[in-house]
């Protein structure tokens, strides 16, 4: 296979670039050192007297990190106040801001802005400094119960409660190589700093022997947990039009030419999640968080009008933020933009499980929480005890 080789993976193909690991070992030393100074204290982490989750991942592409927040937060909102912070990728702003009823999406980038749309009651703030945002958000509201950091698995100057790292079961880490050579961006055991590893993606006919199969090749720890998830789409929606009329069904788009477009960073399941509803897909891809300009409507415009009958356009929340925005749609392509809903589902009967690990370590280490206001009139003044407090009550305990 020349400089290049492919390691199998439950029939997928991961890519490696061979001819790049001579740049991939330097990479995984100036990341190994990093690392270390964080370990010995010489690089600072901050613990905090509020629960902080954080969601992440250690690779380039998406392993669906924003409906596993989403996911959080319909969790948590009924019971606790609830805020998100995220450092606002590819916004056109600076510092913190903490989003409102007139806040744009350029101000706190697609995904934060997405977030406010679906959830208008609950806190969405962005930072790129995350000790910076945390303290300013447990300042302005006395009242918050929990911060769910976005994207912040590598952000290692807060150190929170509970870490959960997202894992793309079609490109599992253990499987994986460092930047460039892979997508990996920290050696491979930075998997061991999280709580909590969800294998993110899963086919929804994952048979029981490849759940064990996966299980033993992530080689984790006994403190860590570890779940797998699938996606699920809802009913579409349209973008532009105001009528509910005449929305078609999933079902009913066999025959219909579906122009699906994406500006995320791994549409491939998207697409195969798709093919089964209709024989006639058209993929037009673009890069993630893409901002798109006039020459790429012009190219929206033009795929969509050269499809035949019957046509409709299919897109992601994410990029729907984006689109929105645009001038120069055509009347046509407006019409017919489909928003595609995605929400994440645990398999294996896990949901509860895991549903009741987070609202404990939540109701118990909440500034609210009696239990925490008890815990807190005997805590030491040493520094990592945030961070055990949590491990030690809300899931060690609970084996």
């Amino acid at each position: 296979m020349g400089a290049e080789s492919y390691r199998i993976v439950e029939g997928d193909f991961i890519k490696i670039n061979k001819w790049l690991l001579p740049l991939s070992w330097l990479y995984g030393t100036v990341s190994k050192l990093r690392n270390t100074l964080f370990e010995m204290g010489v690089l600072k982490m901050r613990s905090f007297q509020i629960p902080v989750i954080s969601v992440g991942n250690i690779t380039v592409g998406g392993t669906g990190k924003t409906p596993h927040v989403e996911y959080l937060v319909r969790l948590l909102k009924d019971q606790f106040h609830v805020a998100v912070l995220s450092r606002g990728y590819k916004r056109k702003s600076k510092g913190f801001i903490k989003a409102n009823g007139q806040t744009t999406m350029p101000e706190i980038g697609d995904e934060p802005y997405q977030m406010k749309q679906k959830f208008p009651g609950i806190t969405i703030a962005v930072d790129k400094n995350r000790c910076h945002g945390i303290d300013i958000l447990t300042e302005q509201d006395s009242k918050l119960d929990v911060i769910l950091l976005d994207d912040a698995f590598q952000h290692r100057y807060v150190k929170p409660g509970v870490n959960i790292l997202l894992v793309d079961y079609h490109r599992l880490i253990i499987y994986d190589e460092l930047l460039p050579a892979g997508r990996l961006r920290e050696p491979l055991s930075g998997k061991d700093r999280a709580d909590i590893v969800i294998v993110t993606k899963c086919p929804k006919d994952l048979k029981p022997m490849e759940y064990r199969v996966v299980t033993k090749a992530m080689n984790l720890y006994p403190y860590q947990r570890l779940y797998f998830t699938t996606l699920e789409y809802a009913a579409l929606q349209p973008l532009f039009q105001t009528s509910q009329a005449n929305i078609p069904p999933m079902d009913s788009l066999h025959d219909t030419h579906v122009l699906l477009l994406t500006g995320i960073a791994s549409p491939e399941q998207l697409e195969h999640d798709l093919s089964p509803f209709t024989s006639h897909l058209a993929p037009l891809t673009f890069a993630d968080h893409h901002q798109f300009t006039k020459k790429d409507v012009q190219v929206i415009n033009d795929t969509f009008a050269a499809l035949p009958a019957p046509k409709l356009i299919i897109t992601t929340e994410k990029d729907a933020t984006r689109l929105n925005h645009v001038e120069g749609l055509s009347d046509e392509v407006k019409k017919n933009m489909y928003i595609l809903p995605v929400r994440i589902r645990f398999m294996q009967d896990q949901e509860d499980t895991f549903n009741q690990q987070i609202r404990n370590y939540v109701r118990k280490n909440s500034r609210n929480s009696i239990l925490a206001k008890g815990k807190d009139d005997h805590k030491s003044n040493n520094s990592n005890y945030s961070r055990d407090r949590p491990r030690t009550i809300s899931f060690r305990d609970n084996r």
